[in-house]
């Protein structure tokens, strides 16, 4: 019982943004918050995770990615490279990932990373996306010197991180600032998202999500649309996408639009869903993805195996 409410406290600390500006007593919260996101990590069942290489992508401090060599390779190595969620102004990549990834990934032979990216205020998400493009780069840039297959790469990421995979997959302005294409991509993985058409999801948001949409993306539709990949996804895009997402209503219902959107361009996309609702849920697909006992793992593992083709 004790497992289960931190689990639930734990995904509530990444998605407890409803405070659109600190006031008296927020710092505390949010202190508390991050101790429980991680706690939440803090998973007996969890492999140990490896030694990361920690490298800089830019000037500020939260431009850092881990990075995680395969356990063993014979060559140039696939690359999954994931984006942390915490409704675009908290979270970290190491709070707000996966513990069973790193071993779970590099054990099947692919090098994996986790980045950290500028947060709002301080940062906008078209800050955000350039950080997911730039962090790519700089892998690329360090190839043959981190044993990387350039020609196999696949992002991913969890809730605001799936938006922000998702736009960088759809709208190749990103990735073009950073001297990339979608031919630098075999695919994205959007986990649990739920802003694909950011002004849909905005219109029919409540007060506990509602602050935390306007403060990323403001009120003016144009901006939203500017930054919904459901509005990006006519051709080109990334050549394939694997959506996952458990029952939440509205990530529900943005998924499949995205799906539709990315269909009638003629983009390779499926579409999985899991059990679990809630925040619990939300927190769940995360946490436990990399987990072989967890749904999403086995699904995961054989479209990455389609896309790169090992």
């Amino acid at each position: 019982m004790k497992n289960k409410l931190f689990l639930a406290l734990g995904a509530s600390a990444l998605l407890a943004t409803s405070i659109a500006a600190a006031a008296p007593g927020d710092r505390f919260r949010e202190k508390m918050r991050e101790r429980m996101a991680a706690r939440l990590q803090d998973n007996p069942q969890a492999p140990v995770t490896p030694p990361a290489q920690t490298l800089s992508y830019g000037s500020d401090r939260l431009q850092e990615i881990d990075f995680w060599k395969p356990a063993k390779a014979s060559g140039p190595a696939p690359l999954v490279l994931f984006v942390h969620g915490g409704g675009w102004k908290r979270g970290s990549k190491d709070v707000a990932a996966s513990r069973f990834a790193p071993a779970h990934f590099t054990g099947l032979g692919y090098a994996y990373a986790a980045i950290n990216y500028r947060l709002v205020p301080n940062a906008k998400v078209e800050d955000q996306a350039e950080d997911v493009a730039r962090a790519l780069k700089a892998l690329l840039d360090k190839a043959g010197e981190l044993g990387i297959d350039r020609n196999r790469v696949v992002i991913t990421g969890h809730s605001a991180g799936a938006h922000l995979v998702a736009l960088v997959g759809t709208d190749e302005q990103y990735l073009k600032k950073a001297g990339l294409s979608f031919a630098n991509l075999d695919g994205v993985i959007p986990n649990d998202g739920a802003a694909y058409d950011v002004p849909a999801q905005v219109a029919q948001s409540g007060n506990f999500m509602k602050p935390t949409y306007e403060q990323a993306f403001g009120t003016e539709p144009a901006r939203q649309r500017a930054l919904s990949p459901a509005h990006h996804a006519g051709a080109p895009n990334a050549p394939a996408f694997l959506l996952i997402h458990v029952q939440r209503k509205d990530g529900v219902e943005q998924n499949k639009g995205l799906e539709a959107a990315l269909k009638a361009a003629g983009t390779r996309v499926e579409r999985r869903e899991f059990p679990g609702t809630g925040l619990q849920g939300h927190g769940e697909i995360n946490r436990r993805l990399g987990d072989p006992e967890y749904p999403a793992t086995g699904v995961v593992d054989a479209w990455l195996k389609g896309v790169f083709g090992s």
